[in-house]
């Protein structure tokens, strides 16, 4: 895979750094395929991370949220092996680490497993200050008094 030379950007703007940060991490992670997964906007502001897990018990799943980075990992407990002849072993069963850049306001709600799929679900929640608000309007002789005059 093809490295892309971010400096160019660094040189020229200011206060993007994280965006190109951002970029960087995704050209690396996609270089790695392992473990699949699919990321679903469920509702206008819910979101689903299913990842294929295939092979992997809960205890053997670890999901992290540190600032705006989720990352779930894989640890398979060692198996007996020596005691198994496979003619075709095609389940990988590898350690693996997945990381996924949340948004701000991005939490995460739960985390299942089922079906060899562990769907993490999130929800943007904005705080009240940033949320749309309506401002009423007044109407009326208050708003056109001139300053000093009193009201009748």
């Amino acid at each position: 895979m093809r490295t892309i030379d971010f400096t160019p950007l660094y040189r020229s703007v200011v206060g993007f750094d994280r965006l190109a940060s951002l970029l960087e991490t995704a050209t690396a992670d996609a270089a790695t395929g392992y473990p699949p997964y699919n990321i679903e906007r469920t509702d206008e502001n819910a979101y689903r991370i299913d990842i294929a897990v295939a092979g992997f018990r809960g205890e053997e799943l670890n999901v992290e949220v540190k600032e705006n980075l989720l990352t779930v990992t894989g640890r398979k407990a060692a198996n007996d092996d020596a005691a198994r002849k496979y003619l075709h072993r095609g389940l990988a069963e590898r350690n693996f680490e997945r990381k996924f850049q949340v948004a701000d306001y991005v939490v995460v709600v739960d985390a299942s497993l089922a079906d060899g799929l562990l769907s993490i679900s999130l929800k943007r929640e904005l705080p009240e200050a940033l949320k749309p608000r309506t401002i009423a309007i007044t109407t009326g002789v208050q708003g056109s008094l001139l300053d000093g005059e009193k009201a009748a």
